[in-house]
């Protein structure tokens, strides 16, 4: 079979004509991206989580990118099929359910307290004001975000729902914090530009994480390096700069 361009016009010979062929072909050009989305991802889940599963689970988010995309609206198919292939990644580990109960309680504790807080001060609360609310130690606090830092990667494809539309999640716009597209309803939109907003308000070691990790596609284990931290703390970091987001727009949501 013929190599093939995936230019505008190879898309439209595919959306007009769903070419098995041709879906073939694109399955084949893009099938590198769903192996770079779960190389990084099972670098940051238990032994028990394997690349091939996570591949093949990939896979289904992409044939769902390929059957959905529009190339007449001038979106790159990377970007479009960046988060769907991720968010079936996400959905099959949900289905396997292998996150201790009481992990998914201190993540809940843990959100649900920085939400009180931001609420309290209208803005992220510090490490020792999240400390002293929970009665731990800084130090204490620092492990808790390491230890619920799977169930943080998970909840970033969480969707936050609206009226008329679909949504939008956190990863979308910790992936590329500038993308509008024309998919977008405008109450969509404004929820992206509350999550942009909130994305701003962070540290700035929290953002150059979540940019390292998501826009620049680096492990936590490289991004300690560039950084000079070991990889256990720039998964705290990650997951503490997560939790603000997440407690910051539940904060506007609901006023």
């Amino acid at each position: 079979m013929k190599a093939m361009n995936p230019t505008i016009a190879g898309w439209e010979a595919y959306t007009q004509s769903r070419s098995p062929e041709i879906r073939e072909q694109l399955l084949l050009q893009y099938l590198p991206l769903v192996r770079r989305v779960a190389g990084r991802m099972v670098g940051t889940m238990p032994r028990s989580v394997r690349m091939d599963d996570l591949v093949s689970a990939g896979v289904v988010g992409l044939l769902s990118s390929l059957d959905n995309f529009d190339p007449t609206l001038g979106i790159k198919f990377e970007t479009f099929a960046m988060n769907r292939i991720r968010g079936a990644m996400v959905d099959s580990l949900r289905e396997l359910d292998w996150v201790p109960r009481s992990v998914r309680q201190k993540a809940r504790l843990l959100e649900r307290t920085i939400e009180e807080l931001t609420q309290q001060y209208g803005r992220p609360p510090e490490d020792g004001e999240v400390a002293t609310r929970l009665s731990v130690s800084v130090d204490e606090y620092t492990r808790m975000l390491d230890e619920v830092n799977v169930t943080v990667l998970l909840s970033l494809d969480d969707t936050f729902p609206t009226q008329n539309g679909d949504g939008a999640c956190l990863s979308e716009v910790a992936t590329d914090p500038n993308a509008v597209t024309s998919h977008d309803r405008v109450e969509e939109q404004e929820l992206r530009d509350l999550l942009v907003q909130n994305l701003k308000s962070l540290p700035d070691q929290e953002k150059l994480v979540l940019a390292l990790y998501y826009y620049e596609e680096l492990t936590f284990k490289e991004i300690g390096e560039i950084l000079r931290l070991t990889e256990s703390r720039v998964s705290q970091i990650h997951s503490k700069a997560v939790l603000k987001l997440r407690a910051g727009v539940r904060r506007r949501m609901n006023r």
